[in-house]
């Protein structure tokens, strides 16, 4: 069979190794409209503040490894522009050369990801205007921040912003974020964002909420950020404002779209249209709490997502199980860890629930004074299954996490949370893990 898989980063080449590695003879040809193959996009801003030596280091696979070891046809620079479902081809422009191509498929593998929305603000075409999604995207930022760029501007509290502020803070920019909003990561509670406002204070972030961009400001260079609440001096600008999924080229074809415009998946990763299949940040996900589908765009969604894609395209029935919504961030010297629904979420799905909030330490109380670290849990006020968490500390949020997200997986109760076999000793925790202590307040 003949596969094309249009989109070679995380879910397109993951899928494309899973044919590789579970079946022969087939021609695999991967079209991807940047220049590199599979690198880890949640490194870049790693990048920004030198804990990641070069972008290069991003890079799992080169378009040559795939070709030579692999045998997988990359062809970098390539952009599908149309996809005709009834004749089974695809078509688009190569980018070297300007020349148009067309290849047919047996089967069709959509992994165009998702890209950043640049709202259309007068100023965004300014230098020193920027969004993050690729490694060309980092390179341009490291190769512009050098002085005298010296007060950034980043426009949007989500991961990106918070990662970004960090890493712009650790080479010495003066910081602002400015949110419409009126809290930092809005998948947060307000309660515990407060404490993610107070370390970005401590750490010299100057924070501007209910405030909406108007326009960037400048001749040809930004020079100001201008909200309907004033103007802030700015020499750089990184607009952080979320992600759409890279779908439009798809109008008309009659393959259905739904949360988010995403396309709509079932659990093999295939379309409403007959032997084409779509996976990663183009993609819906279906929520295991929620019950239905959702756009949660996650490099570790796209890789299982391409993965359950690949070898459901070579007949190996895989059905991809969902997810639970659990994520991560370090800020400065905090962790934070949520995993499941949160309240607001919780509130509009209907879904009757109780919440416990406590503080611990991440190891044994008389081991680690001056380390606290707060817990939220949310649980079904009748059947008493966990439904969400919320950790935010500076140690051993990321060991609760999982705990909870496998929790969250399995649906245990809160009540089965204190029967849990967890590791103990003093330096790691306490003999009543702090999961367990939230758990047992439970009423």
């Amino acid at each position: 069979m003949k596969f094309v898989i249009i989109g070679g980063d995380a879910a397109g080449m993951s899928a494309a190794m899973q044919i590789v590695r579970n079946s022969e003879g087939n021609q695999i040809v991967a079209i991807e409209k940047g220049e590199i193959t599979s690198y880890g996009q949640c490194g870049l801003p790693y990048v920004v503040s030198g804990d990641v030596e070069s972008p290069e280091d991003l890079i799992a696979r080169s378009p040559e490894t795939f070709k030579e070891k692999y045998g997988i046809d990359v062809r970098t620079l390539h952009e599908v522009e149309k996809v005709d479902c009834n004749h089974k081809v695809v078509y688009g422009v190569n980018h070297r050369n300007g020349e148009l191509f067309e290849e047919s498929y047996d089967r069709l593998l959509i992994a165009t990801g998702g890209s950043p929305v640049m709202p259309p603000w007068d100023g965004k075409d300014l230098e020193g205007v920027f969004t993050l999604k690729t490694i060309p995207d980092v390179k341009e930022i490291l190769a512009d921040i050098s002085d005298p760029v010296h007060n950034v501007t980043i426009v949007g509290g989500g991961y990106i912003g918070l990662e970004m502020a960090e890493s712009m803070r650790a080479i010495g920019k003066n910081v602002r974020i400015i949110d419409r909003g009126q809290q930092l990561a809005k998948i947060f509670d307000e309660d515990m964002a407060e404490m993610i406002h107070e370390e970005a204070e401590r750490n010299e972030v100057t924070l501007n909420f209910g405030e909406s961009v108007k326009e960037f400001s400048g001749e040809t260079r930004v020079e100001s950020v201008v909200t309907d609440h004033g103007e802030y001096e700015s020499d750089f600008v990184l607009v952080a404002v979320g992600v759409t999924p890279n779908t439009s080229f798809l109008d008309g074809t009659g393959i259905a779209k739904g949360v988010a415009d995403a396309i709509e998946v079932n659990g093999f990763m295939e379309t409403s249209i007959m032997d084409i299949y779509a996976a990663g940040d183009c993609a819906t996900q279906f929520h295991r709490i929620k019950q239905k589908t959702d756009y949660v765009p996650l490099g570790t969604h796209a890789n299982k997502q391409g993965q359950v894609a690949g070898l459901n395209m070579i007949n190996q029935r895989k059905v991809f199980q969902g997810i639970v919504g659990t994520s991560i961030i370090k800020f400065f010297d905090l962790t934070l860890g949520r995993t499941g629904l949160s309240s607001k979420e919780l509130k509009q799905e209907h879904i009757p629930f109780r919440t416990i909030k406590t503080g611990s330490t991440h190891a044994a109380g008389y081991y680690s004074k001056e380390d606290p670290m707060t817990l939220k849990l949310f649980y079904h006020e009748e059947s008493r299954k966990l439904l969400g968490a919320q950790i935010i500390g500076k140690q051993g949020v990321d060991k609760r996490l999982d705990v909870l997200g496998t929790a969250l997986y399995n649906e245990m109760t809160i009540d089965e949370l204190t029967d849990l076999d967890l590791a103990y000793a003093p330096p790691y925790n306490s003999v009543w893990d702090p999961i367990q202590q939230a758990a047992r307040k439970a009423k």
